[in-house]
């Protein structure tokens, strides 16, 4: 129609060719159909093209399809000219072009067949599909109760006004609805839905709805207009209202169109014996008119009786035949009292087909796997797949919100608007595109960023976010049907959920009517991915939908889904089903502590802080059926949970065992946290592993439950940030007002290192300052559980408690009671075996006793006892280490099925399986795993099997290196390789003993053990992690520290290096190498003096030696500089190849001393220092050597090469810089914390021993000789005195003040001291201002006497203060050398503080102290920050209350009043420090308000402001402009503030 339509507009017939021709009205629709009349027609109505031209295609016999393979060339070979021509054949073009168009949109417009909504039902889930065709036909009566059907398109109103639209439906509606009562059949009235011939039969079109309400009052209007007044009522009952359906485009979004339809249900009750006959014009208005004259129209106003004919409503009072007419009447009105009968037995026959529905407990059953309880699911995890929902269904899908899915699939493009998502605005979930599931990086990794199992992950899989275009159902395939399979395939891996025990839920909330649906693409890809439907579910709303979806996929994929799908029960039933398989507490609300009550807490809002385990005030109210076993979990050694202290204080038990220390921290410790002003404070409970550290910390969180908001880090490894807004979250929720908030308290468990917790810490400090909390106490308390390296008892101290071994005798009493409580309850608790070594204290006999009985029989050529000797050696040597149950049940060789009758994973363990416990795992994935029962028992374990049955250490690491099955594909993978690679690499640093930290505490075991098997290992290592560069680092220190094999070494180093080239500690290997190579040739060299041919050996060694650890130290500026502008990482700088450099050096010193050109006498050793520090060329030297023919071999290979020359020449200068540089950055910067490193211990120790091989070689000058040889020659004295200086590292000012920290007594380094300021006196004395390094010298000279000052008070060679400060100031005056600056600037700060008396021409040179301090900073930033990553700037002096010298207080002096060193530290991180009485009568209080970045200090000097940096930020309490009082402690960085309050 519409191509004829088309054609017949492309032109006008010519007038002058109406005689002549003739034109047929209509063509083919095939052009391959048309004769040469329709060729000619056809050409006849193309605008601008002559008559003639048809007659001559005419003449020329073209038919249709000649015409298709017309050219242009032919149409002018035949007379028709170039412009008609070219519009044929581009008339032609575009018609063959629409055609296709046409074939293609017929083919996509009619859609699938699909049912009507059900009959007389207004809250179905039910939506049309524009184009669908419905898969009834318009018929007459079938059996009464199947409702009949007749189809009106109800389209093209447009010129129409409303009125004559509505009466439309309303004699349609009055129409159909009298011929179905009349009938006694039911009957459905289809408006919006098309027929022939204009539309397909049946076709779903929609209509345009502006009032609903109007059709509602135009309705019942027409029933009271058009029916006689008695059977209004009944028609009323008969007709029901009309219902909207939406009409949804292909895309699955509403078109805004509706199908209105009307139900006719003339029940027998109703209706029986009654005719119903209707008027065709309304019978009110013939009332208003009676007695006046009446319309034309109204005076034809008859009856009208209709009865359904087939597939038409018919009237049988016809005009035309009367007589036949009241036949017919007649003859059906005898036949009524049948026809009601017939309805009647219809009516009857209907109800006795409703049947019952078993299939509410085949719900629970394959819901929960068999437990019949959610609670105890075979599931653990469970992944929603649905469709469009509808919004009367949604009352009933209650049940979905509780069900903690993995993941949602939803294919509906409107969820976030209208449909399930929104629904979900009270849960917290993540909205995710199928794109993020693609695999472009680690699953693991993935898994984190999605934060699947932690937050429900909601896939929108066909649009409908962040701009994404849904798609048809023809197209989704094609365009989206992909990245589904991505998202299946993710979620089915094995390494994402656990095998077997998740349980995938098709919840069908439309039907399933198209061959095309996505759903069935889906249910197809899971089908595969989990080969069989036993893990899947089906849920249809009613047996309609249910058998599209059965036949679909019995049709397409030859699966019987009957089994696993349920279609019986309504939503409502299976919404209350469901919810009955939870238990009460995991049904009830729950709430937090708040300042005046309790406070409803959201499951959305516990679901956003997904880091956190929050402890609610009601945990675990409503009970648990698992008592007995949690309670038997326990006591066996597994994690205490929150129930264990519930079932506690439950009537009749014994309460939960109070732990010595417990009322120590609750009443002291948390109480004086409370007091501090900080917004984050923290405390330590030490303890051995498996003595109950954890358990005690637990408690402490349930007993303060009421007074805190309480929670527990989940996993350590996450984002701080996140964990700080979780933090800031539960601080703030539901609280207004400042004074009513809880403070909250956070137990982080296992921490391995400090700076860990320390940057946890910070990052709460700044969530706190970034969400304005004022605070005048703690807003967060972090109870930090971390394991003790020693089992020897840890000093106490005011933030850390100890929790060792050994029970006090009130805790053995409580042990006591408690086994005799659990002796009469439980029969087996015998194998209690983690409650029973804390009450033996750890007895070695009684562990090893278990252990012994246990192993008995024990045969390492089982699976069972495999697997058990790898979960001992973790438990051993990796504390956290845990096996996945995937895992063990991959290796068993378990048959898991999905349903509880599964084996479970302990029982092929036998006896086993009593040192053996589950755990949960807090990975990127969540998931359940093994581990031994008790850190001493996986020892003893290890130690009997080693000794008893010969399966040594690295059999069993051997094992777990070589078995492919825990490294394949599946949950916990990830997480055992890094408990494996940590094993093996990381190892423990020892401040005093370097070997003991050489290699991780499992490789020297192993070494120690089975001596050579360790090298098996390595190796084997190396394959398993294939593409580790630690690990193959690992292999290079192995060969070059135990087996001397350096060229082994090399290899792995290099090997290590191709992985990351950019990582300076994976570098530094190769050089390492290369050191330990030349130390150990010289260690075996025993010849003396060194032969000839090995010095070119030697040297060579130490110039690539060097050349590498130089490569290292630039590697480590570029590696610290990214690092501090990412502000992620807070790693130091790598200090490695400077200290390689300085060992080299050393070497090469030593090298040089065992050849005959330097060996021997002083004069020798001090032509070597010479020739060391370029003062003597080699060349020169042996120019003038007399021996030198005996030496020529010698001289030759000093000067062979210019590397060799250029390393000798600058020794003394490198080993110099390299010393300053080490220096500056240990004397200068300090941890955040001032926290003790071993590493960094070890290293200024050994750099020390390098100094003083240095200060052997390049520093000999005698003292004494200096003061009392006056004869001495100037130049030669200068020079005595600068190498005195520098041997005593005073010739700087960081070496002077290193003095400061020195632990060495003021008697040893006083008269040290004493000297260096005479010297410097001296030297002022005979040099001018104008000399150059006259400003270094008067620097130095003043730090000289400050640290003489501090070391030795009392010393009479102490220069006057004031003399000091007039220098300064004189110094000030005068242009600074840029290497000065720093130092200089730092004494302008320190000496020119306004002070409270006038001194000297202080108060003028105190104005320009803001900008001697920007200098400073700006200095710092210049010659600092490159390598100040993870690093603060120390604090070398403190603003004290007196003059002079007294106001400047060292850290020294601070740690003094501190006390011991561990409590120095531990005041240091909550800032009790500034609390102690003895400080703070040395310390002077400055006054200030806060600033934009900073505060403002008052000074004495009224125009003097100056500002000064917090040391924490987080420590500012207040808002701008609020008056703070605070200490002063001078850095290189700038003053900063220090124990900052409220100026009260």
């Amino acid at each position: 129609m519409r191509i004829a339509s088309i054609m017949a507009d492309t032109g006008t017939l010519p007038e002058n060719c109406e005689g002549e021709l003739s034109c047929t009205s209509e063509l083919p629709a095939e052009i391959e159909d048309w004769d040469k009349n329709h060729v000619r027609d056809w050409v006849l109505r193309i605008k601008d093209v002559d008559y003639k031209c048809g007659q001559i295609l005419y003449d020329q016999n073209i038919t249709g399809p000649s015409l298709l393979i017309l050219e242009k060339s032919d149409l002018i070979d035949v007379g028709i000219t170039l412009g008609p021509a070219k519009l044929i054949i581009h008339k032609r073009d575009e018609l063959i072009q629409l055609k296709a168009h046409e074939l293609k949109t017929s083919e996509s417009s009619y859609g699938n067949s699909c049912k009507p909504y059900p009959f007389n039902q207004f809250h179905s889930a039910y939506r049309y599909k524009e184009n669908n065709i419905l898969d009834v036909t318009e018929t007459g009566a079938l059996d009464l109760i199947e409702p009949c059907h007749e189809y009106k398109a109800f389209v093209n109103f447009e010129n129409v006004t409303t009125e004559e639209k509505m009466n439309k439906y309303a004699d349609e509606v009055i129409r159909f609805a009298s011929a179905c009562m009349n009938s006694r059949t039911n009957g459905t009235l289809h408006f919006g839905v098309g027929d022939v011939p204009d539309f397909s039969h049946g076709q779903i079109l929609g209509a345009t709805v502006e009032d609903k309400e109007a059709f509602v009052k135009k309705h019942a209007n027409a029933i009271e207009g058009h029916f006689e007044h008695k059977y209004i009522d009944v028609a009323k009952k008969c007709i029901k209202p009309p219902r909207f359906i939406e009409v949804l485009k292909a895309d699955m979004t509403f078109s805004g169109k509706y199908v209105i339809e009307v139900d006719i249900e003339p029940s027998f009750l109703l209706c029986k014996e009654n005719l119903f006959h209707i008027y065709n014009v309304d019978r009110r208005k013939l009332k208003k008119t009676k007695g006046k004259e009446l319309k034309s129209d109204e005076k034809e106003s008859k009856k009208f009786f209709y009865i359904r004919d087939s597939s038409s409503s018919r009237n049988i009072f016809v005009q035309n035949s009367p007589t036949a007419s009241v036949e017919e009447y007649n003859k059906y009105t005898v036949n009524m009292t049948c026809l009601d009968q017939m309805r009647k037995n219809a009516e009857e026959k209907h109800l006795d087909t409703v049947r019952k529905s078993v299939q509410g407990s085949k719900l629970c059953e394959m819901l929960t796997g068999g437990s019949q309880s959610l609670d105890k699911s075979h599931f653990e995890r469970y992944v929603l797949v649905t469709n469009k929902s509808h919004a009367v269904q949604r009352d009933s899908l209650a049940f979905l919100l509780d069900m903690n899915f993995t993941a949602v699939l939803d294919f509906d493009p409107e969820s976030t608007d209208t449909g399930l998502n929104k629904m979900f605005e009270e849960r917290n979930v993540n909205i995710h595109l199928p794109i993020q599931y693609k695999i472009t990086e680690p699953v693991e990794d993935i898994a984190s960023k999605l934060k699947l199992t932690r937050t429900t992950s909601w896939v929108l899989c066909n649009g409908g976010v962040e701009e994404e275009k849904p798609s048809d159902m023809e197209n989704w395939l094609t365009e989206k049907g992909s990245s589904i399979r991505d998202v299946v395939s993710f979620l089915c891996r094995k390494d994402v959920l656990p095998h077997k025990k998740f349980l995938i839920i098709f919840m069908l909330l439309s039907d399933v009517a198209d061959k095309h649906d996505p759903l069935l693409e889906t249910f197809s890809m899971f089908l595969q991915e989990l080969k069989g439907t036993e893990q899947i579910l089906c849920i249809c709303e009613n047996e309609r939908s249910y058998m599209y979806w059965k036949d679909f996929i019995d049709s397409r994929y030859k699966v019987d889904i009957s089994k696993r799908t349920i279609y019986e029960l309504s939503f409502a039933e299976i919404n209350g089903t469901v919810l009955s398989l939870w238990s009460e507490n995991r049904k009830s609300s729950r709430f937090l502590p708040g300042g005046g009550g309790r406070v409803l807490l959201s499951k959305k809002v516990e679901g956003t802080m997904d880091t956190l385990s929050i402890l609610c005030v009601n945990q675990c109210e409503g009970g648990s059926d698992d008592k007995r076993q949690l309670e038997e979990d326990f006591y066996k050694g597994g994690k205490v949970s929150w129930w264990n202290f519930y079932f506690s204080e439950q009537p009749g038990s014994v309460p939960f065992i109070k732990r010595e220390k417990f009322d120590y921290i609750t009443n002291t410790i948390i109480p004086d946290m409370c007091s501090l002003r900080q917004a984050c404070v923290r405390f330590n409970i030490l303890h051995i592993p498996g003595c109950g550290g954890t358990t005690l910390a637990m408690h402490v969180l349930w007993t303060l439950k009421e007074k805190f908001r309480c929670a527990v880090l989940k996993d350590k490894a996450v984002n701080y940030a996140d964990v700080a807004k979780h933090v800031v979250d539960l601080l703030t929720y539901e609280t207004s007002e400042q004074q009513t908030r809880l403070p909250v308290l956070l137990m982080v468990d296992d921490f391995e290192d400090t700076d860990a917790i320390n940057d946890l810490q910070k990052h709460i400090e700044k969530e706190c300052l970034k969400n304005n909390i004022s605070f005048k106490f703690p807003q967060v308390l972090l109870m930090n559980c971390i394991r003790a390296e020693s089992r020897l008892q840890t000093e106490s101290t005011d933030d850390t408690v100890f929790i060792g071994n050994k029970l006090s005798e009130a805790e053995q009493k409580l042990f006591e009671k408690k086994l005799e409580e659990i002796e009469q309850i439980y029969k087996n608790a015998e194998t209690f075996y983690g409650f029973m070594i804390l009450k033996k204290d750890f007895s070695s006999e009684y562990i090893q006793g278990v252990a012994k009985n246990t192993l008995k029989g024990f045969n390492f050529k089982h699976r069972p006892a495999q697997l058990f000797t790898v979960l001992v050696l973790l438990g051993c040597y990796c504390k956290s280490a845990k096996l996945s149950v995937s895992v063990c049940e991959e290796f068993l060789g378990l048959p898991i099925r999905p349903d509880c009758g599964s084996c479970k994973v302990e029982d092929p363990f036998g006896k086993l399986s009593t040192l053996l416990t589950r755990c949960t795992a807090e990975c990127s994935v969540v998931y359940d795993a093994m581990r031994v029962i008790h850190p001493s028992m996986a020892e003893h374990c290890l130690e009997e099997l080693s000794t008893t049955f010969h399966v040594s250490k690295a059999q069993i690491t051997d094992f777990l290196l070589t078995t492919d099955v825990f490294y394949t594909c599946i949950q916990g993978r990830e997480k055992l390789r890094q408990d494996v690679r940590n094993m093996l690499v990381r190892r423990l640093h020892s401040a005093d003993n370097l070997t003991d930290c050489q290699f991780s505490p499992l490789v020297q075991a192993i070494t120690n053990e089975t001596p050579g098997f360790e090298e098996n290992v390595l190796l084997n290592a190396a394959k398993r992690f294939d593409k580790d560069a630690v690990i193959f680092q690992l292999l290079s220190r192995y060969h070059y520290l135990k087996k001397k094999d350096f060229a082994e070494a090399k290899d792995w180093a290099k090997n290590a290096r191709d992985l990351q080239g950019n990582n300076s500690y994976i570098c530094d290997t190769t050089a390492q190498v290369i050191k330990h190579e030349l130390r150990d040739a010289l260690s075996n060299d025993k010849d003396n003096p060194i032969k000839a041919d090995k010095l070119k050996e030697y040297l060579g060694l130490a110039l690539s030696a060097t050349e590498a650890f130089r490569d290292i130290q630039e590697i480590a500026r570029k590696e610290v500089q990214v690092r501090y502008q990412g502000k992620k990482d807070f790693s130091h700088y790598n200090s490695a190849g400077c200290v390689g450099e300085l060992q080299v050096a050393v070497m090469v010193i030593d090298i040089l001393e065992r050849i005959p050109v330097f060996s021997g006498d002083e004069l020798h050793r001090n032509i070597l220092s010479q020739v060391l520090s370029g003062k003597i060329k080699i060349q020169d030297l042996a120019a003038r050597d007399p021996e030198k023919k005996r030496k020529s071999t010698y001289y030759y290979f000093l000067q062979e090469s210019s590397g060799v020359l250029s390393l000798l020449s600058d020794l003394k200068d490198n080993m110099k810089k390299n010393f300053d540089f080490l220096d500056n950055y240990f004397v200068n910067l300090n941890s955040f914390y001032s926290t003790k490193d071993n590493r960094e211990t070890r290293i200024r120790q050994e750099v020390l021993r390098c100094f003083r091989q240095y200060a052997k070689v390049f520093c000999t000058s005698d003292s004494k000789e200096l003061v009392k040889n006056k004869m001495l020659n100037n130049m030669i004295k200068a020079e005595k005195v600068q190498l005195f200086l520098e041997k005593n590292k005073a010739d700087s000012y960081i070496g002077l003040l290193e003095y400061l920290s020195k632990e060495d007594s003021a008697a040893k380094n006083g008269p040290t001291i004493e000297q260096v300021v005479k010297h410097y006196d001296a030297i002022l004395s005979n040099n001018r201002s104008q000399d150059e390094g006259w400003c270094k010298v008067t620097v130095n000279f003043i730090y000289a006497n400050i640290v003489l000052n501090k070391i030795k008070p009392g010393s009479n060679l102490i220069y006057p203060y004031m003399t000091l400060l007039s220098q300064l100031c004189q110094m000030l005056k005068r242009p600074t050398p840029l290497s000065e600056s720093l130092a200089l600037h730092f004494l302008s700060v320190v000496m020119l503080w306004p002070a409270t008396i006038s001194i000297h021409s202080g108060d003028d040179m105190s104005i320009k102290l803001g900008s001697y301090i920007s200098q400073l900073r700006n200095s710092f930033s210049n010659e600092m920050k490159p390598i100040c990553n993870g690093k603060r700037a120390s604090i070398h002096f403190y603003l004290g209350k007196k003059s002079g010298y007294d106001r400047l207080i060292s850290q020294k002096e601070i740690d003094e009043c501190a006390g011991s060193e561990q409590m120095t530290t531990t005041q240091w991180q909550n800032e009790k420090i500034w609390r102690n009485e003895k400080i703070r009568n040395i310390l002077c209080r400055v006054t200030g308000r806060i600033s934009r970045n900073g505060i403002e200090a008052d000074t004495p000097n009224e125009n003097v402001k100056v500002h000064v940096s917090p040391l924490f930020k987080s420590k500012l309490c207040g808002k701008l402009d609020v008056r703070v009082t605070f200490f002063i402690g001078f850095t290189m960085n700038g003053p900063v503030a220090l124990g900052i309050q409220p100026d009260s």
